[in-house]
């Protein structure tokens, strides 16, 4: 009976040790955090994207007070279902990388793109920017650089998981929920649009 109820135990462990992942965590910019966010979460294999700031050398960074950082989005990930450099060519193929001043209708420092990473992950980057480069495919080099890893600050709830937030909020169209607020946003910006113009069939988005 001993025996019995052993090997039982032994047959419902195993499968739980064979599911075991192995999560990391990935830090990008690619202009606005609600669409970065949105792009990366419909990605197989990320568990999670939570929107916020880095880069930069102020303290404690908020939404209407966020100094030198930049939008950034921290992406967790189960790196046995999607790797590192899958995640560099989704970023750059779901953003202008040619645009070193902002993204799509957001301008300035704030907005600006960049991958953070060191060492091996660098090295990874570097290798794909080389790839579509070498490419000849886009109008002009690739301007996102590859930053030193830095404090990454979770920017307050209102903007995480704006994207498909049922929340009702007050837009210069009126009332309407996140969700929708967002989607507005994102094709009046001409995120989309200028993503399939720079990039063509290779062109990535979640919308």
């Amino acid at each position: 009976m001993l025996k019995t109820i052993m090997t039982a135990a032994m047959l419902i462990a195993a499968p739980m040790t064979a599911q075991a992942e192995d999560i990391k965590k990935a830090v990008f910019a690619g202009g606005c955090f609600w669409c970065v966010e949105s792009d990366f979460e419909h990605l197989d294999g990320v568990k999670e994207a939570v929107s916020g700031f880095s880069g930069g050398t102020t303290r404690k960074p908020t939404y209407k007070s966020h100094g030198d950082h930049i939008e950034a989005v921290e992406i967790t990930y189960d790196a046995d279902k999607v790797d590192y450099a899958t995640l560099v060519d989704t970023l750059l193929r779901s953003i202008d990388v040619t645009d070193a001043g902002g993204q799509f209708c957001d301008r300035g420092h704030t907005y600006t793109s960049g991958i953070f990473a060191n060492g091996a992950e660098a090295k990874i980057a570097r290798d794909i920017i080389a790839k579509h480069n070498a490419s000849g495919k886009l109008p002009s080099a690739i301007v996102t650089p590859i930053l030193p890893v830095a404090k990454f600050y979770k920017v307050d709830g209102y903007h995480q998981d704006y994207y498909k937030s049922t929340k009702v909020v007050l837009t210069r169209r009126g009332p309407m929920t996140k969700a929708k607020a967002y989607k507005f946003y994102r094709k009046g910006c001409g995120r989309d649009a200028r993503v399939k113009k720079l990039w063509g069939a290779q062109a990535y988005s979640s919308s």
